[in-house]
């Protein structure tokens, strides 16, 4: 296997290997139609999906939509951002109907240029945080198909007036998810050599491949605007892998490297800037970690006592009122007390004039190892303690359907004992702590050079709160939601 050229940056392996020259799952990825092979097959199970959905049993444990989008979905997610990288993304079934409309409209538009930003995304993750408990999502199957309904009719409607894929780029909820989770991934679609693009004139990567006589684009280059030689990191990349197909010099990778490198450096990146001048990104992140927090507390015996308290407070039995001060406070009073009086507190220290603004953006990557180490507990918890549980159903939509080939249901069926899983929780936010720690680390290495101790105790002592809140929340009995266990 050969060495590929690395591109300079902190942290970097060097000498990493290219996942597509390995036999077999480099031959596919290199397939001219391996996402449209995925996409049709994340397609097929999307429609059996909103089918079930609409049309299948009320209660949620006997729906398979329900359970597969709240319980298999999530913890597949995860591991698989953390094991291979952005592959939700690269196999979306949302863009199927998308490609049919843009042969139909032909948009040429570009996407606003004051909505070229996270903040959509931004309240769009947040509502979506917001209607999971507002409306229990996890116990309505008409409401998780009729969610399904709202993304996939959502990308239709923007990415099929506007030129790119700014639906991906700007509006999903699910992508921004998965463009910060990505930072944590071991893989990256990066330059095998630089010394190439820079002689390349073409610049099909971004482009696309086109015909010389008519200038048609048979091969689209990345429509998320992430021009290869310049590209650093994960953020903003589905792994589509179109500059893998369009390049004409076969100069792309799919390189092995350490999770979270990109965190810590600050270049000019192609299509996103510079880390520290994106205060999009940087609230995004935030809203990653303490989103998290948040999302599990829903889950555990004290967030009921917390919500009567409020009610009492406010006056009101209405549960949506309640919860959206409880967001409030948990997304945007906490986390700004938190990481304001920390950054502060760093400068201070520190003796330094550095402006606090940029400061804290620096700072707020720190925080996605945690919050994706927070995730992953959670979600591996719903997902190994109902690993089989997907089965019964699947019988049950069989016997609805006509058809005993799978045989008839046993309810019984569960996953792992708790006391199996509480390791694995705590591994994963171990792993998630070491890793903001040390991004910490070498941020303030970088910002205030021999001050950089000082600088680092008072987010040490944030990093740490919050890790110590998540081991209390994973030590909480959680609801398991989506099934009868």
């Amino acid at each position: 296997m050969e060495p590929m050229r690395q591109q300079s940056r902190s942290w970097a392996i060097p000498f990493p290997r290219d996942i597509l020259l390995v036999p077999v799952i480099g031959a596919f990825l290199r397939w001219r139609h391996s996402r449209l092979g995925l996409q049709l097959v994340a397609g097929a199970l999307l429609l059996v999906l909103v089918l079930e959905g609409l049309f299948g049993p009320d209660i949620a444990p006997k729906n398979l939509t329900t359970l597969l989008v709240w319980v298999h979905y999530r913890g597949l997610l995860v591991l698989a951002l953390l094991a291979i990288g952005n592959v939700f993304c690269m196999g979306c079934p949302l863009l199927l109907p998308r490609a049919i409309a843009r042969r139909l409209f032909k948009p040429v538009r570009s996407f606003p240029r004051v909505l070229r930003r996270k903040w959509i995304g931004v309240a769009t993750f947040v509502a979506i945080l917001f209607s999971y408990e507002a409306w229990d999502l996890w116990s309505d199957p008409r409401w998780t198909a009729g969610l399904i309904l709202i993304l996939l009719g959502t990308a239709l409607a923007v990415d099929a007036s506007f030129k790119g894929a700014p639906f991906c780029k700007f509006v999903c909820p699910i992508g921004q998810f998965n463009f910060l989770a990505s930072t944590m991934a071991p893989t990256e679609v990066r330059a095998r050599d630089l010394d190439i693009c820079k002689d390349c004139r073409t610049k099909d990567c971004i482009r696309g491949r086109r015909e010389e006589e008519s200038d048609k684009v048979i091969q689209q280059g990345c429509e998320l605007a992430l021009y290869l030689p310049l590209k650093e990191g994960n953020l903003d990349c589905t792994f589509c892998l179109d500059c893998v197909h369009a390049c004409p010099h076969d100069n792309v990778a799919l390189a092995l490297r350490l999770p979270g490198e990109e965190l810590v450096a600050d270049p000019v990146r192609s299509g996103i800037g510079r880390l520290s001048r994106r205060k999009d990104l940087a609230v995004l992140a935030v809203l990653f970690c303490f989103g998290a927090l948040l999302n599990a507390f829903g889950m555990v015996e004290p967030v009921y006592e917390l919500q009567v308290a409020l009610a009492g407070m406010l006056g009101t039995d209405s549960e949506p009122l309640v919860l959206a001060v409880l967001f409030v406070l948990g997304l945007i009073l906490l986390p700004a007390l938190m990481l304001g009086f920390a950054g502060k507190l760093a400068l201070k220290f520190a003796h330094s004039s550095n402006r606090i603004g940029t400061h804290w953006i620096r700072m707020a990557w720190s925080l996605i190892p945690l919050g994706m180490g927070i995730w992953t507990a959670h979600y591996m918890f719903h997902f190994l303690t109902g690993l089989w549980t997907f089965v019964p159903v699947a019988q049950h939509l069989g016997e609805r359907i006509g058809s005993p080939l799978l045989g008839a249901p046993n309810w019984g069926r569960g996953g792992l004992h708790e006391s199996l899983v509480w390791p694995i929780e705590m591994g994963f936010l171990g792993m998630g702590i070491i890793g903001s720690l040390a991004i910490a680390t070498r941020l303030v290495q970088q910002d205030f050079g021999p001050r950089w101790r000082a600088a680092l105790t008072p987010w040490a002592v944030v990093h740490v709160s919050l890790f110590s809140a998540a081991v209390w929340l994973m030590l909480q009995p959680m609801d398991m939601r989506g099934t009868f266990l």
